[in-house]
């Protein structure tokens, strides 16, 4: 985009001639390109992930250009999510905070549209005065003292938008209202991954719960054994003690994870816009979810299409470049046109026969009137504030462009992660199950070991230590992948633009796809 510090150096008959050349002063918006790029990481995307034998396992394949479906989450399979997530849009306190905001910043654009055109005002005045003349002067004449005026009057005024202020004004407001559209499409995203991930956080709480609890009740039945073998001498009683302690230690990281659990559920329960005490019925767990094999990734050069963000701090930037244009033609010539025209007399309707100057109608020929007036004013010393104020909507211009640079590489660096981690993942699960198998494993034979006395007991809670360990990782690492799935769909926009409801921009777009709302025109006067 152009640099606009060139106005700075011209003088105001330089801008002058300017704007009567192009009949709107300040810099014309410019969408930005998209990265020229075809990647989103340096290394390249794998077909698909690797695969293990054990729930959430499954290989994932990545299919470059695959559009999103609007209810991603529905891949999951899960009606309690679905329904969830239906509830949750219905009744969240933020859609509804973002709805309004739209609707406030649709208003405010209609209101500056209707600068285009002129003001028309009605007035009626009526005043009765009575006149002391005659006590004074000691007249003898038979004028009444009290006399009335009845004045009506058709006001006009208009501001020609010659430099093309409130065309640019109308530019900017437009833009806003177009980032508080898409503010309400992140909204939107916003609340649908949320609960996603709050709905699979608690299935891992539960799955880590359930493996702690089965942990437990095998300790305690190994604890069993061991004191039936000190009862007769077969152990030292210093081995039953370090089982207790186990199994103490053991028991001590459960109330933790159902600590978690209980402040998750209250998370999920403020996501459906309700307190605490009206938490929902449906609850989740790891077997209830399904793992989407098939993950649409987005072309690049479409993310700056998709991404609510992205499109938000575009639309900050066309606002911000409006308001240079605003500030440059302030700094210009204000022209005003005026019209008056009424009827003043002393009755509202004339009743008596005859003409009499103080008894006419107030519609009566003669007692119209009419002024026409224009004006040119232009600022000539101001302590140069309209000079500061057009350096500062420049200076506001770089920092928009700055932060939409921002976005898009925050866009993309999240797109990135999420597929390293869905890579990543896939390939921890694989060790995390092994890991698992074999701590089973190795717990098994050295119990065995130690009642045939081969080894101490120190072994075997080294064995026990590991087994734990290994299990609560696995439960972990499996929820991780569905949390990044989830992750990935979000980095990709959530596939807004497939969507037909009217909570957001697709419902304006008549069925667009490319995101770009009515103009103003065909949005404010559609009469």
């Amino acid at each position: 985009m152009r640099s606009m510090r060139i106005w700075r150096t011209f003088p105001v008959t330089s801008l002058l001639a300017a704007a009567l050349l192009c009949g709107c002063v300040g810099p014309d918006f410019v969408r930005p390109a998209a990265p020229e790029t075809e990647t989103y990481a340096a290394k390249p995307l794998p077909a698909e992930t690797v695969a293990t034998e054990v729930a959430g396992g499954e290989a994932q394949h990545f299919l470059p250009g695959r559009d999103i479906p609007a209810e991603w989450w529905t891949l999951f399979h899960s009606e309690p999510l679905n329904a969830l997530i239906k509830r949750a849009l219905a009744a969240n306190p933020s859609m509804r905070s973002a709805q309004a905001a739209l609707r406030v910043a649709e208003e405010n654009l209609s209101a500056q549209i209707g600068a285009f055109a002129p003001t028309v005002q009605g007035s009626f005045s009526s005043t009765r005065t009575k006149n002391a003349g005659g006590s004074v002067s000691g007249s003898t004449t038979q004028t009444s003292p009290v006399t009335n005026l009845h004045t009506a009057q058709l006001s006009v005024a208009y501001t020609p938008d010659v430099w093309g202020a409130n065309w640019r004004q109308v530019e900017g407001l437009e833009a806003q209202a177009e980032a508080q559209r898409f503010q309400l499409e992140a909204t939107y995203l916003t609340l649908t991954s949320n609960v996603v991930v709050a709905a699979i956080n608690e299935a891992s709480l539960r799955g880590q719960i359930v493996a702690t609890e089965e942990i437990i009740r095998g300790e305690r039945e190994l604890l069993d054994i061991l004191r039936r073998q000190f009862a007769l001498g077969q152990i030292a009683e210093a081995d039953v003690v370090a089982q207790e302690a186990a199994l103490a230690q053991l028991e001590q990281t459960l109330p933790p994870l159902e600590k978690q659990l209980e402040q998750q559920r209250d998370a999920l329960t403020a996501l459906l816009g309700r307190l605490p005490h009206e938490e929902p019925a449906e609850t989740f767990e790891l077997a209830s979810l399904q793992l989407p094999r098939d993950l649409p990734v987005s072309l690049p050069s479409k993310l700056v299409e998709q991404r609510p963000d992205i499109r938000q701090a575009e639309a900050n930037l066309h606002a911000a470049s409006a308001q240079v244009g605003v500030a440059i033609a302030n700094r210009l010539p204000l022209i005003n046109l005026t019209a008056d025209m009424g009827s003043v007399a002393s009755l509202i309707t004339g009743k008596d026969e005859g003409y009499s100057p103080t008894k006419v109608g107030l519609f009566t020929p003669g007692t119209g009137f009419w002024t026409l007036g224009g004006s040119v004013a232009q600022t000539i010393f101001d302590g140069f504030s309209l000079m500061h104020k057009q350096r500062a909507a420049e200076a506001a211009l770089e920092q928009a462009e700055a932060d939409y640079r921002t976005a898009v590489i925050t866009a993309f660096q999240n797109v990135a992660d999420a597929l390293s981690a869905l890579r990543l993942d896939a390939k921890a699960l694989q060790s995390a199950a092994t890991t698992a198998s074999k701590a089973r494993e190795s717990l098994q034979i050295t119990r065995q070991q130690l009642e045939l006395g081969a080894i101490s007991y120190p072994a075997l809670l080294a064995a026990q230590q590991i087994e734990i360990q290994a299990r609560i990782n696995l439960v972990q690492t499996q929820a991780n992948r569905y949390a990044d799935t989830a992750a990935l769909f979000q980095a990709l926009g959530g596939g807004w633009w497939n969507r037909t409801d009217t909570t957001g921009i697709t419902a304006a777009n008549d069925g667009k796809t490319d995101g770009k709302p009515p103009s103003w025109l065909e949005r404010a006067w559609p009469y």
